[in-house]
């Protein structure tokens, strides 16, 4: 049996949403017994479709699953939704706020890590700098520590160079 995809579970889902609707139509526009046989045909659909999703969403045996080659369309199997989307939706909330709260708390995060490297790189030049001068002997393993830290040692050179021609 090949695998459930999202895209047929989404398919499922819009379905159940439609029978929904029209069940609430047919409520909304009762007009006796000649609805009432609708809407008893409408509650049928309704709960085939709720079968079919469920069945459509049952956990399966991985070992049985054939491998999805089609990228744009995952297997279900492989979805994987964090707690927190789950509360959002149980708490009548839209999780698409959920993902953009996430998104700008990954930014700020991001940018202050940013900020740290960047204050690390430059007490790592400066460091060096310092160390260069103040002990020459050690000048290769200083050069060889910044090259291993993504530093450049001739960035280093040119600004001794610049200070030196400024004193």
């Amino acid at each position: 049996m090949a695998p459930v995809t999202l895209k047929t579970v989404d398919d499922d889902l819009k379905d159940v949403i439609q029978h929904l609707f029209e069940i609430q139509s047919a409520v909304h526009g009762y007009l006796g017994p000649e609805t009432q046989q609708e809407l008893v045909r409408k509650i049928k659909n309704l709960t085939i479709g709720l079968s079919t999703l469920s069945t459509h969403t049952q956990e399966t045996d991985p070992s049985q699953t054939e491998t999805n080659t089609d990228p744009s369309n995952p297997p279900l199997s492989g979805v994987q939704l964090p707690p927190e989307i789950i509360d959002y939706v149980d708490s009548a909330r839209n999780p698409d706020i959920y993902t953009r709260e996430f998104v700008e708390l990954v930014q700020r995060g991001n940018q202050d890590l940013k900020g740290k490297r960047e204050a690390f790189a430059g007490f790592r030049d400066v460091l060096a700098r310092e160390m260069r001068s103040a002990m020459p002997e050690c000048r290769g393993e200083v050069d060889r520590v910044v090259s291993a830290t993504g530093g450049s040692v001739d960035r280093e050179d040119a600004a001794e160079a610049t200070q030196e021609q400024g004193h």
